[in-house]
């Protein structure tokens, strides 16, 4: 799964702080000088979410994430596209080149005949040879500060102001803003050969290396033939016990803070789950990091923070020779660096002899019992690499399957506590299909609803909410021509939360796609739900991370209900390697009173009367509807013999 920004992309979070859209203003960005606006929030209804305020996020203005105002989203969208459509008829939009050249040039023709003439001269040097067709809308901003910001906010409103496809502009730096999916679907799949992963591979290199995420070219085609096969059928199902056993532990934690009647922090708690599913899943490593905090575990979270910091710091400094030296953090993240690695070392030694000893024969559903771990798979199938490669394999596949997963189930349980209803029939069905014992395949199977409910989960909160790019030759960006060398996101938040695409965009609903239908994706949905991305480089641990958040999900709403903690802090999003939430997701965890147990359909009654006499009876199972404490209609099940 792809992650945090380059440094670099800091500028683009910043139309977000310190800067006001300006309508009609031919595009600019200009500093905003109205007082502190009211609360704001994302969404509508008893699900919205409150944007952090001003005065939290250095004095920021809050950002207008959604259509607000007497017109409902689809008339905004609409009236917003048609001056979109008269502004590019008119020729406002006709720079070509660098995102810089514009305003350049712009300034440049003002100084008179000379500086019409230097304007002249960059325009074609820059710009190179003229390509047809219309040039890109733009908008200039700034390059503030951002430092956990969550930056793909604003580029909501700039989509319903420039459209699917625009340019961003910060000084000489500049990005393309893609939030169409036809185009989305160009650069991912139909001409995917033509763009790399560029900046989001410069960030990721100082822990990843050439691990399967960050690497491009022969190297990713290689690592992906080598990765992939080992996420068969079976590994799959095996890992639904170990899914089973991480939540169990979970449980367990919950049901003692729900004992002793204290408030739990989730957002910390399911990153500690995930963490411990993926070290075993990838490595064999228990990290039991849900009992107890060792050295390694810190050393995870140091680089997991070290990588989320560089995301939006605006200056490199890591890239200071002297500065690896002198700095604390950087030393203390090259200690880390040097234990997991060290770790990683003796893990990969271990397992080879393990499978050296070994007298099983390698096919394509390969799997040691002991060890079902995609390290045991790629060392076992005689994978031809060196160590290092194995490194930034595993720690490409530990941090992207723990922090993305850890997002989802935060999310998905934040959502939940705003929506009782779906809460009420989300463990309905977890009642009706899971046991006392552990999960299984066929259970997971069965969980349609709770599948659903990740589905939306992950659209409303998509992980992460942009996907990053670079062109690496010129091309068609729709109607609009781009060079090589573009810095392109993809913005996944807009795409999924576009009014022109989904019924109540801002809405909680699992329902929006039948339960006996196929699970959405990027192809059934016409690339405008890409949580896993798409095209060749979609994430190969998708069945993975939807088993893991499912299984997780429905283990722990059988077990215990659960409502915002009181005197909590709001819930405020912001930006990492995923989204996070500012200060945590407090909740007040209670044990469930379980609903009466429903018989099966067909059950033994054993006449006293007759003696040894036995008969057997019908069951006849009707359904009812009950409503619930938010007014909701409820079906329940109800058993008459």
């Amino acid at each position: 799964m792809p992650l945090p920004l380059h440094p670099c992309c800091a500028a683009v979070v910043a139309a977000t702080p310190a800067m006001a859209t300006t309508a009609g203003s031919g595009g600019t960005i200009s500093p905003s000088t109205a007082a502190a606006p009211p609360p704001r929030y994302l969404g509508s209804g008893q699900g919205r979410l409150r944007l952090a305020p001003a005065a939290s996020r250095r004095n920021r203005p809050l950002l207008r994430c959604s259509a607000s105002g007497g017109d409902g989203p689809d008339k905004v969208l609409e009236k917003r596209r048609a001056e979109l459509a008269a502004r590019i008829s008119s020729g406002e939009f006709t720079a070509q080149g660098p995102g810089w050249l514009a305003p350049v040039a712009a300034r440049l023709a003002k100084l008179g005949p000379p500086g019409e003439l230097a304007a002249g001269l960059l325009t074609k040097v820059a710009g190179g040879a003229a390509r047809r067709g219309p040039g890109l809308p733009q908008a200039v901003g700034s390059l503030a500060s951002v430092a956990g910001e969550a930056f793909f906010l604003p580029l909501y409103d700039l989509f319903l102001t420039y459209g699917g496809v625009f340019r961003l502009n910060f000084g000489p730096k500049s990005f393309l803003i893609v939030s169409d999916p036809d185009v989305a679907k160009h650069i991912l799949r139909d001409n995917s050969k033509a763009y790399s992963k560029g900046i989001l591979a410069e960030i990721l290199e100082f822990v990843m290396g050439t691990g399967l995420i960050p690497a491009d070219g022969e190297v990713w085609r290689v690592r992906r033939r080598a990765i992939v096969p080992a996420l068969h059928q079976k590994y799959v199902t095996a890992m639904i016990g170990l899914f089973g056993n991480a939540s169990g532990r979970l449980c367990q934690k919950l049901d003692k803070a729900a004992s002793d009647g204290e408030d739990v922090e989730m957002e910390s708690l399911f990153s500690r789950l995930t963490l411990d599913v993926i070290g075993k899943a990838v490595f064999n490593y228990d990290f039991d990091s849900l009992s107890y905090d060792n050295g390694i575990v810190e050393a995870v979270y140091v680089t997991l923070r070290e990588a989320e910091m560089r995301s939006t710091s605006p200056i490199p400094t890591w890239e200071i020779p002297i500065w690896k030296d002198i700095s604390p953090r950087q030393r203390k993240v090259n200690e880390a660096l040097a234990l997991i690695n060290n770790i990683l070392d003796e893990l990969i030694a271990t397992c080879k002899r393990m499978v050296d000893e070994e007298d099983l024969q390698f096919h394509e559903e390969y799997m040691n019992e002991k060890d079902p771990s995609i390290l045991h798979f790629l060392l076992a199938s005689g994978d031809d690499v060196s160590s290092k490669q194995l490194r930034d394999d595993l720690m490409t596949m530990l941090i992207a399957g723990h922090e993305t997963s850890a997002a989802v189930l935060t999310w998905t349980f934040y959502l939940l506590s705003k929506y009782p209803n779906v809460m009420s029939k989300l463990q309905a069905e977890a009642d009706a299909v899971l046991g006392d014992g552990l999960p299984t395949i066929d259970d997971v199977k069965k969980l349609k609803y709770t599948t659903r409910v990740i589905n939306e989960s992950l659209r409303l909160y998509p992980q992460p909410p942009v996907l990053i790019r670079r062109s690496l030759e010129d091309d068609m960006l729709g109607e609009y021509p781009i060079g090589k060398g573009e810095d392109i996101f993809i913005s996944i938040w807009n795409l999924h939360r576009c009014p022109k695409h989904w019924d109540d965009a801002d809405v909680f609903n699992p329902e929006r796609w039948p339960l006996d239908g196929p699970n959405p994706n990027e192809t059934n949905q016409k690339f405008s739900y890409l949580p896993f991305g798409g095209g060749p480089r979609k994430c190969v641990g998708d069945m993975f991370a939807t088993f893991e958040t499912v299984v997780a999900t429905a283990m722990l709403v059988k077990r215990f209900d659960f409502q915002m903690a009181p005197g909590a802090p709001p819930v405020e999003m912001t930006t990492g390697a995923t989204i996070h939430t500012t200060k945590g997701l407090n909740m007040t965890v209670t044990r469930r009173i379980k609903p009466p147990v429903i018989p099966n359909l067909e059950m033994k009654i054993v006449s006293d009367s007759e003696g040894s006499t036995s008969s057997t009876a019908s069951v006849a199972v009707s359904t009812a509807s009950i409503t619930s404490g938010e007014g909701q209609q409820v079906e329940v099940s109800t058993s008459q013999v």
